[in-house]
């Protein structure tokens, strides 16, 4: 049976799989395998459509062919048909339950006041119990119930960010279950919050998530080909140069900012979108506007599933299936036109007039103020779910044609709606070639670019956002700069004495530790960005190396400037030995002292999960190292027990360094002479010639031949009393600088390891 299917032109044709012999359909030769999953060639004349109601596609193409073998197409050879099986995903859950657990408290809530399944055990609560249901490509799911039902407990659990050990029950992709790094690659998630970088632009936004999300393969201008479609399908053509802004700078609106956050993770077309409350704080027409745009993201081909906390009589219209939840448990599972069937057979018939969705929201949180909660609502459900009545009205009502079981595997569904245009995140056949049978070799790669254009691109965005907030390294270098300025202003021109000594010992301890403390700034840094980088990796936008790598990059260049800012200013002021090469090298370990103190910083800035947490922890330790860094305690007069943290020290290594720079850089140069060994004592009061009398009979004692001009203390001496020679200076500026990449590794394996985005 051929049958014309006008609604996609007349290029398009719709078998039935089920076409009796002698029909037209049996005019065409049987189908291979390859013959049914072609796509449209290019050398077609009507474009691949796609069937939504479980038959076969076919187009109508003229095939021209080149019979002077000049490449070119010389006219129509023959007319035929190009078949392949309409592609539907559908996303089937049965039976999610989730609990966790939870410590006994000596404060109970009454059962019936309790927000818990299972309430009679006080060291279980049950977030989900028994939820069973799918969501159809071409619709919009949407989970709904009062704050605490559970909604977004089941969209963490359909996208696999709850550990499956604590997740009973099945998920399903058109019967298969869904590998998580699958899911991954092929969903996309929209958090509650609107996590995004503020002074970047809407199109910039979209723009780098198109860099990120978008295979190599693809050029610039298709990329931003991309962009530019997805801004005038969510609407925000007027909003695109305009800054996404913070409390602090005016930007987009709201509803902006929710599209905004839709639109970075709908760049690459996946195939299945979750999204938690998209519609939450937003005024009714922003939030009518998102849920049209989640519509047509439906419509273009995708499974949409959302939470939504009270929909407008007018978002209702746009929903195709409705999950009402209740503490963890099913009270609806049908589409919005079924409600009112559902509610008059339950015995609370819905006015006219009146919002479904109002009146079944009221009335569950009318039914948990009862005694017996909505247990009778919940067993109504699963009797409902049974009648034929609810299985004709969900037909009816779905958009997408009645239930069937899809003919194709998943990978080959996914791979034939790759080769339509979906999900062009990095998918490749295996021999790179675009040919229709090429389509069941389409592999989807975990990360759609490879890692130096990740490093590349996060570096790029990283810089754009820091150019357009100036102010905050320009604090940082005001800091340094008056900090270097008052310690060469108090330490000016140091002389050879040994009060000189001291004071360069006091000099070098403040100066090191400033380098550190002043890196606290960088604190903030990742955690303001940890929520983002957690929504950006966890659907493998790009690699955590490549953001450590990125983050490691982009903090280097000022600190280039901020170490030859201090240097310039304190070495010459001060006073210190060395001429230019002992400039370069003051210069090297200020630079590696802050490499090391920002590399700590960064690394603590994802353990800690707050920042005033950060500030006293980074203050503490600080304080530790500097107690242990050899100028308060000498190495050798550090306890036993206490010598491992001298050389855990951060301090320790430069602060060693430019003392050996300073008193080993020339070992001829004195600090103290003749009678300047007396300083500091109680014959330093005495006058100068009992001084030098006193010298000359310690000389004639010690039939050793010195006199007030001797040189009684040279820098070797120094450094070995301080005990400072254990290390040579090159060899502490290299311990400074592993320190700073010690702590970026840590930091890659704490993001590795410590933000994991799925729930216990």
């Amino acid at each position: 049976m051929l049958s014309g299917y006008g609604a996609r032109g007349p290029s398009s044709t719709a078998i039935a799989p089920d076409a009796a012999p002698g029909h037209s359909s049996a005019a065409t030769p049987s189908l291979t395998l390859d013959q049914l999953l072609a796509l449209r060639s290019p050398s077609s004349v009507s474009k691949a459509t796609t069937d939504t109601s479980g038959h076969l596609v076919v187009d109508v193409h003229t095939t021209a062919t080149d019979d002077d073998g000049d490449g070119s197409s010389n006219g129509p050879d023959h007319d035929g048909f190009i078949a392949r099986p309409a592609v539907h995903f559908v996303l089937a859950f049965d039976d999610l339950t989730y609990s966790v657990k939870r410590p006994r408290s000596s404060f109970r809530r009454s059962p019936r006041h309790d927000n818990v399944v299972g309430a009679d055990d006080s060291r279980t609560r049950t977030l989900l119990e028994g939820i069973s249901g799918e969501a159809r490509e071409g619709e919009i799911m949407a989970v709904l119930g009062a704050s605490g039902a559970g909604k977004s407990t089941l969209i963490d659990a359909l996208a696999d960010r709850i550990h499956r050990e604590s997740l009973r029950g099945s998920v399903t992709l058109n019967g298969e279950a869904l590998d998580g790094r699958l899911l991954k690659v092929i969903s996309a998630y929209v958090m509650q919050d609107d996590l995004l970088y503020p002074m970047l632009t809407v199109a910039e936004t979209l723009m780098y998530a198109a860099e990120f999300r978008l295979p190599r393969s693809l050029s610039r201008s298709k990329k931003r080909s991309r962009v530019q479609a997805l801004i005038d399908q969510l609407g925000l053509r007027a909003a695109a140069d305009t800054i996404i802004g913070d409390e602090g700078r005016r930007g987009v609106s709201g509803g902006e900012r929710r599209r905004v956050s839709i639109g970075i993770d709908i760049i690459h077309d996946p195939i299945i979108l979750f999204l938690d409350e998209p519609t939450s704080g937003l005024d009714s027409t922003s939030a009518f506007m998102v849920v049209k745009v989640l519509q047509r993201i439906a419509q273009s081909g995708s499974v949409v599933v959302m939470s939504i906390h009270q929909p407008s009589y007018r978002i209702l219209g746009l929903l195709d299936r409705l999950l009402f939840l209740s503490r963890g448990r099913t009270v609806y599972y049908g589409p919005p036109a079924g409600l009112p069937l559902f509610f008059s057979e339950f015995g609370h018939p819905i006015h006219d007039g009146e919002n479904p969705a109002e009146f079944a929201l009221d009335t569950i949180r009318e039914l948990e103020s009862t005694p017996n909660g909505t247990k009778e609502l919940v067993e109504f459900s699963k009797s409902w779910q049974e009648k034929p009545l609810s299985r004709t009205i969900s037909a009816a009502a779905s958009t997408t044609g009645p239930d069937h079981t899809p003919s194709l595997t998943l990978k080959e569904a996914i791979s034939i709606s790759i080769a339509r245009g979906k999900l062009v995140s990095g998918a490749s056949s295996g021999d790179g070639s675009s040919s229709p049978a090429a389509a069941m070799n389409t592999k989807v790669a975990t990360y759609a670019n490879p890692w130096w254009v990740e490093v590349w691109v996060l570096s790029r965005r990283a810089f754009t956002n820091t150019r357009r907030t100036p102010e905050l390294f320009l604090i940082r270098l005001g800091t340094v700069t008056v900090t270097a300025f008052i310690l060469a202003t108090v330490f000016w021109r140091l002389d050879n004495t040994p009060k000189g000594i001291n004071e360069r010992f006091g000099f070098f301890a403040i100066g090191m530790s400033t380098m550190f403390y002043t890196s606290a700034d960088a604190l903030p840094v990742f955690l303001t960005e940890r929520y983002i980088y957690i929504r950006e990796t966890a659907h493998n936008a790009y690699r955590r190396s490549s953001y450590t790598l990125s983050n490691a990059l982009v903090s280097f260049p000022p600190l280039l400037l901020l170490s030859l800012s201090f240097a310039a200013i304190t070495f010459f002021a001060v006073g210190l030995a060395g001429g230019a090469q002992g400039f370069v090298f003051f210069a090297l370990v200020v630079l590696a002292s802050f490499w090391a103190g920002s590399g700590f910083v960064t690394f603590l800035s994802a353990v800690v999960p707050h920042v005033i947490i950060g500030y006293t922890v980074v203050v503490a330790v600080l304080a530790y190292f500097l107690l242990f860094s050899g100028f308060f305690v000498t190495r050798d007069r550090i306890p036993r027990y206490w010598i491992w943290f001298h050389y855990l020290s951060l301090i320790k290594y430069p602060y060693q360094a430019v003392m050996q720079n300073e008193f080993g850089a020339d070992p001829g140069r004195c600090f103290m002479r003749g009678v300047q060994m007396f300083d500091g004592t109680p014959m330093g009061k005495l006058p100068v010639e009992t001084q030098v009398n006193v010298l000359n009979a310690m000389s004639r004692s010690m039939r050793v031949d010195f006199n007030s001009s001797s040189c009684i203390t040279a820098g070797p001496d120094i450094l070995a009393k301080q005990a400072v020679t254990d290390l040579g200076k090159w060899a502490c500026l290299g311990v400074t600088v592993a320190w700073g990449f010690l702590f970026r590794v840590l930091f890659y394996l704490t993001l590795l390891h410590g933000s994991r985005n799925k729930r216990r």
